[in-house]
């Protein structure tokens, strides 16, 4: 048995071929998804990148790792007292799992250097730290792995994680390589009238303030990053650095293909595509960021060709990243499945095509904003209890089949639904406290701790630039009277 688990950082799927894109940013992936089942419906259950790869690599939910923010007391696992000699990630943590059941586990990736999250490295024979700490491109990543199949590929019993970036702001791909979208439209929702919008908008990553507190750039360690956005021509020019960076990743991935099957060992190969959060492309005014509870960040991407599995099948079911362990353990007959996962297997609907989805997500995102949501029926429901210096309200609602852009907010309008979807969040907040000892709820630390570390302490000088200079002084008012402790 063979693993090759392709990590593509900050991918939505709406931006791949085998999701619906009109752009052919992903030939390559769109082949193996047809060869496997697409997930439709597949969300990180915490975002962004730390608490997202957390849950995948635990199994666990944020607020039972602890780990639910960028910085700060939630930015690291909680303490174990009861530990053993060997922390118990060592046999139920994805990479210690599959190392125990006697594979040989190689991880090519900067994440743990990049998030000092050492404990990612758990479970892994050998690792190739890439060294730029997320700030890599695909052509500095492939000829590792490339080395790695070359040498290992043919061997049994191996798993390779491999982490591209590209897709990940600042976008970073080469300009030498061609832009094959420049006569592609930004979407229809994206009129002069939105924009002009957008534009007048205060708030981190808005449109005036890219570098996410500036409107800085450095064109030469990033090309197609943009520091501002002033028309509707630098939205197309956004949109097309992002994409650019999906179809360089995709290539990568193309690769890596050819030598499997060069070694014939394609067939028996499983090979997981998936992401560890979204990016907001204009959502909600938000540029080039993933810093929401909302469908563009928390939903993901997951192809799976499995050995023996169905394919070429859609699969609509709700699913969280942590319900890959339990799958993965079922798969492979594992002995030591624990108690500890907050995941439910989907193997059964990878090998019979049966239904093991959850009937409703909860998730969480305390890293540029504090918000639970709750993902049901056509809906999303937003908590916010930390803005993020964005203006949201406390509530928000979005019907995603009629309003798939989260533009108009229902929540006034439909004050049932809202109810239906308060009384799921509070059941599931309920049900994880007490599953808790201690039962503290990571979500009021990061308040406790002066709310989440991106919008931590960066309000007052952003006030006194960056909105001065933009003559959006009108905001200044506004914050002080929402956020008066970011200015003492």
């Amino acid at each position: 048995m063979r693993i090759l688990y392709i990590d593509i950082d900050t991918m939505r799927p709406d931006h791949l071929g085998c999701y619906g894109y009109h752009k052919k940013t992903s030939p390559n992936i769109d082949k193996i998804a047809k060869e496997g089942i697409v997930f439709d419906n597949y969300y990180t259950s915490d975002a962004p990148c730390l608490p997202s790869r957390t849950a995948l690599f635990s199994g666990q939910f944020g607020i039972h790792t602890g780990v639910v923010n960028h910085g700060n007391t939630t930015s690291q696992l909680k303490i174990d007292a009861r530990r053993d000699f060997k922390h118990r990630f060592e046999k139920e943590s994805l990479f210690g799992m599959l190392r125990t059941h006697g594979f040989y586990t190689a991880g090519i990736t900067p994440f743990a250097s990049r998030h000092s999250a050492w404990y990612f490295y758990c479970g892994f024979n050998e690792i190739h730290d890439t060294g730029k700490f997320g700030d890599e491109s695909a052509h500095e990543i492939l000829p590792i792995a490339e080395k790695w199949l070359n040498e290992k590929g043919m061997d049994d019993q191996w798993y390779l994680h491999v982490n591209f970036w590209d897709p990940h702001t600042p976008y970073r791909v080469p300009m030498d390589y061609d832009n094959e979208f420049k006569d592609d439209k930004i979407p229809d929702w994206i009129t002069k009238e939105v924009f002009d919008e957008h534009h007048k908008m205060a708030g981190p990553h808005c449109a005036q303030e890219i570098g996410m507190y500036s409107d800085f750039e450095n064109r030469t360690r990033f090309p197609r990053q943009m520091g501002r956005l002033d028309s509707l021509k630098d939205v197309k020019d956004l949109y097309d650095g992002y994409d650019t960076g999906i179809k360089y990743a995709d290539q990568a991935v193309g690769r890596l293909i050819s030598i499997l099957k060069e070694k014939g060992v394609y067939e028996d190969t499983a090979i997981i595509i998936s992401s560890d959060h979204g990016e907001t492309l204009g959502e909600m005014g938000i540029y080039a960021e993933h810093g929401l509870a909302d469908q563009m960040t928390c939903r993901i991407p997951m192809i799976v060709k499995w050995p023996g599995a169905l394919k070429g099948k859609h699969e609509k079911g709700f699913r969280y990243n942590v319900d890959l362990i339990p799958t993965i353990a079922d798969l492979i007959k594992y002995q030591h499945k624990s108690k500890h996962w907050d995941g439910k297997s989907f193997s059964e609907t990878l090998l019979k095509g049966e239904d093991t989805s959850h009937e409703h997500l909860v998730i969480s995102q305390m890293s540029h904003v504090v918000q639970r949501s709750v993902r049901f029926a056509n809906y999303i429901y937003i908590r916010t209890y930390h803005d993020g210096f964005h203006f949201f309200p406390k509530h928000m609602l979005y019907d995603l089949e009629k309003d798939p852009y989260e533009q108009f907010n229902l929540v006034d309008q439909l004050p049932n639904i809202k109810k239906e979807a308060e009384s799921k969040l509070f059941e599931w907040t309920d049900n994880q406290m007490l599953k808790m000892n201690p039962k503290v709820d990571p979500l009021w630390l990061v308040m406790e701790e002066g709310g989440p570390f991106h919008a931590n302490g960066n309000l007052k000088h952003y006030c006194e630039t960056h909105l001065v200079k933009t003559n959006r002084t009108e905001y200044i008012e506004k914050y002080k009277k929402i956020h008066p402790k970011e200015f003492k």
